[in-house]
């Protein structure tokens, strides 16, 4: 969040508060300041008291840190020194953005002992990604023809099945000194539905990350709108870094970005500060959303049951692709997954790239009727 050349003075410490904010992982969205700016002038404002209402009001924190909120607001405008926050280390969920967010590198690293089990630990790492000849051409080069389409508000030109255009036939007619044209016709365009990709990188997902990587990599390249977020204890937005044409310099950049490689998971918080952001949130709106996690979440599963209904709201598909349903044994039988089953349009094997591709360019078609996934539990 830089501070444009021509602001006010008088404006720098609020927009130095939210800075402040977004250093220490607040999702506070551009427009959000711009309404703390408004906010602030609009009650004058009298008191110091104004300032902390239209804070409130505006960059609104969520409950859960609304403590954290304050004491930061006391150490940036009163001068207080900033108290130490209980449960800071471990429950705060960090949002990094690839657009360019600073970020500062204050947690403790935390060691975690082997992946194979899901944990809310926190555990800082990098990747490297290895060439391989594993190809995704036939994939990318379907893919744009292969996701549903929606009709756009925008209209184009058409010569036939279209309704009158109005406007350019009275132009042609004046232009014409009164004779009849032919009409000119328009119709409503059809735009690709927007692929939103959430993949899970902790311990329990290791053997998988690389896959899902080189999957989200070939539907960006193969999309109009595609966007790439990975979550584990943080959450990162990698889908500049996969619009490098070369896959392994695209890999490369995105194992940079991310800190948090087969480390805890956090998976409900994560995704409740993915639907947070307003611009993130907006991904989500009339997508199809697939979520690439084992579910395999820790602890109460309330904040995950809730971020699911959200997306579930916004989304045109919500799909959730578990490596644990290639077993053929398998059941969603976890208080989790059962939880959020009812939201789910669909439950899918993700052990593998086949059949991710084969499903990913099946969107279009309807999706199962719910019963076919409740019957998974039985």
């Amino acid at each position: 969040m830089r501070r444009p050349e021509n602001l006010s003075p008088a404006a720098a410490p609020f927009l130095g508060f939210a800075r402040l904010l977004r250093d220490h992982a607040f999702p506070v969205a551009p427009e959000q300041v711009t309404s703390f700016m408004q906010a602030v002038i609009l009650l004058g404002p009298r008191s110091m008291n104004d300032i902390r209402e239209a804070a409130l009001a505006t960059l609104a924190p969520s409950p859960d840190r609304r403590g954290e909120f304050e004491a930061h607001f006391r150490s940036y405008f009163y001068g207080d020194a900033r108290p130490s926050i209980e449960g800071e280390e471990d429950d705060e969920t960090r949002v990094k953005d690839d657009r360019g967010t600073r970020e500062e590198e204050r947690q403790t690293i935390r060691q975690e002992k082997g992946g194979e089990l899901s944990s809310a630990l926190e555990q800082l790492s990098s990747r490297g990604f290895q060439r391989d000849a594993n190809g995704l051409g036939q994939f990318r080069r379907k893919l744009a023809s292969a996701l549903p389409a929606r009709r756009s508000f925008r209209t184009m030109r058409t010569r036939s099945r279209g309704i009158l255009d109005l406007r350019r036939s009275l132009s042609e007619i004046v232009s014409a000194d009164g004779d009849i044209p032919a009409p000119l016709l328009r119709r409503r365009q059809f735009v690709q539905r927007k692929l939103l990709l959430l993949i899970d990188v902790s311990g329990s997902m290791k053997l998988h990350t690389a896959d899902y990587l080189k999957l989200a990599h070939a539907a960006v390249q193969g999309a109009d709108r595609a966007e790439v977020f990975t979550f584990g204890t943080r959450l990162t937005r990698i889908t500049s870094a996969l619009r490098i044409r070369d896959r392994e310099q695209a890999l490369a950049r995105a194992a940079a970005l991310v800190d948090d490689w087969d480390g805890g998971t956090r998976m409900g918080p994560t995704l409740l500060a993915f639907l947070s952001v307003p611009r993130f949130s907006a991904f989500a709106r009339g997508a199809c959303v697939v979520i690439l996690s084992d579910g395999l979440e820790r602890g109460d599963h309330s904040d995950l049951e809730t971020a699911m209904r959200r997306f579930s709201a916004r989304a045109f598909r919500l799909s959730l692709a578990t490596p644990l349903a290639g077993d053929p044994r398998f059941r969603p039988a976890t208080a989790a997954l059962r939880a959020i089953l009812p939201v789910l349009d669909d439950l899918i094997d993700g052990s593998s790239l086949g059949s991710l591709t084969d499903f990913i360019l099946s969107l279009a078609r309807p999706a199962p009727a719910a019963e076919t996934i409740w019957k998974r539990v039985s």
